[in-house]
């Protein structure tokens, strides 16, 4: 489904944002856009290493600021559970909530989300995995995210892992898409360089994907490709000057464009796989997107050859334009070299994959709605090869 670039994309599209506030700084407004939401009592969800940062501390002071009554809930894994979004949307009944506070990166967001999903809507958080399950929107929800890369504060996207059948879940609405999100840099000082890496890898993943997937537009794209600009320009500097606050911004803005494009136009593979290897084996999400990313690639590239040809130009990579295989070949090892600097270049047979539950993965991969807008529409066989590969 290639489309001549210089030509008006004029098929019907939409285009879903929350309000969003952007800067240095835009966290300490936290008070007032509770209290703008007719916010009474918060429930502030968060992870209990977020809970022992600066960021909590401050925010609680802003909410008595504003007289804003709240409760926390901190019992949010790095993969959140369904049964930790059912213990927060308990907390939230019970403390007579009327709005949701959530302060960390995308498994707190997404907790936030799921805990708004079951508080408005009741039933068990499995009944909404899929497309369009949510019949009444979420309470109020604010976001201050805590990490480069996820944009779950800004995206259509609920990820929860189902810990019974360990797979991760897609619950996708615009239902989830928060209220406001104060996006503010300077948070992301108190992120080591693992976990930047690892983020601004899972930013990458979202803007590559957006960028090829068959539910692309005019408006997608220009957020994708100034995503992967501003990644490739401020990585490595966010990872190795943590307190580059120049570098920071650029990362975070670039997760925002991110968010903006996937969140419009959906993802594809590496994220169906990663979903898999987050929910079976409890991995790292943006390390398995980082491991995944350049092997998709490599089975997409035939399909969606302009467009990626699109994304090495944009990376200003130097054999472009010699043919299909040569830029294949190097928007490849611009990959994984980019993994090499960054640190997250194991294999995943290092994380803990072996062959015997490839099978298993893909399965579960498979059934996974992100698959659905990948340029190559893959079948079970599909992603068993690429898992193989990427061991």
């Amino acid at each position: 489904m290639n489309k001549e670039f210089d030509d008006i994309q004029l098929e019907i599209r939409k285009f879903v944002a929350p309000e969003y506030i952007f800067g240095l700084d835009s966290r300490v407004y936290v008070g007032l856009y509770c209290q703008k939401l007719g916010g009474r009592k918060v429930l502030l969800v968060t992870d209990n290493i977020i809970l022992k940062s600066p960021w909590i501390l401050e925010a609680e002071g802003k909410l008595k600021e504003a007289e804003i009554d709240y409760v926390i809930f901190s019992n949010v894994s790095p993969n959140p559970r369904n049964y930790e979004v059912m213990e927060g949307a308990q907390m939230y009944s019970q403390n007579k909530c009327n709005m949701i506070l959530a302060i960390g990166g995308g498994s707190v967001i997404d907790c936030a989300k799921g805990i708004g999903i079951i508080a408005n809507n009741g039933g068990d958080i499995r009944d909404f995995e899929g497309v369009d399950k949510i019949y009444k929107p979420m309470p109020p929800l604010v976001c201050i995210p805590t990490t480069g890369g996820t944009s779950a504060d800004v995206s259509q996207f609920a990820i929860i892992n189902n810990y019974e059948e360990k797979y991760k879940m897609a619950i996708i609405s615009k239902a989830t898409v928060p209220d406001v999100a104060l996006i503010d840099p300077y948070v992301l000082t108190s992120m080591n360089k693992h976990l930047t890496a690892c983020t601004g890898i899972d930013a990458l993943s979202h803007a590559f994907e957006a960028f090829v997937s068959n539910a692309n537009s005019a408006f997608t794209d220009l957020y994708a490709l100034e995503a992967i600009r501003l990644l490739d320009k401020n990585l490595l500097s966010s990872v190795q000057e943590p307190n580059n606050l120049q570098a920071r911004g650029k990362v975070m803005l670039a997760s925002l464009y991110a968010g903006l494009a996937f969140s419009n136009a959906s993802l594809g593979c590496i994220h169906s796989m990663a979903h898999s290897l987050g929910g079976y084996l409890d991995l790292p999400h943006g390390e398995c997107n980082a491991i995944l990313l350049p092997h998709v690639v490599n089975y997409n590239f035939d399909k969606a050859s302009d467009r990626y040809k699109k994304i090495a130009e944009t990376l200003q990579l130097s054999s472009v334009g010699i043919n299909n295989q040569e830029n294949k070949k190097s928007l490849m090892n611009y990959l994984f070299q980019m993994n090499k600097t960054l640190g997250v270049d194991k294999t995943l047979q290092q994380k803990g994959v072996t062959l015997d539950i490839i099978s298993v993965l893909s399965g579960k991969a498979i059934q996974d709605p992100c698959n659905a807008t990948n340029p190559r529409p893959p079948v079970k066989k599909d992603l068993e090869v690429i898992y193989k590969e990427a061991l």
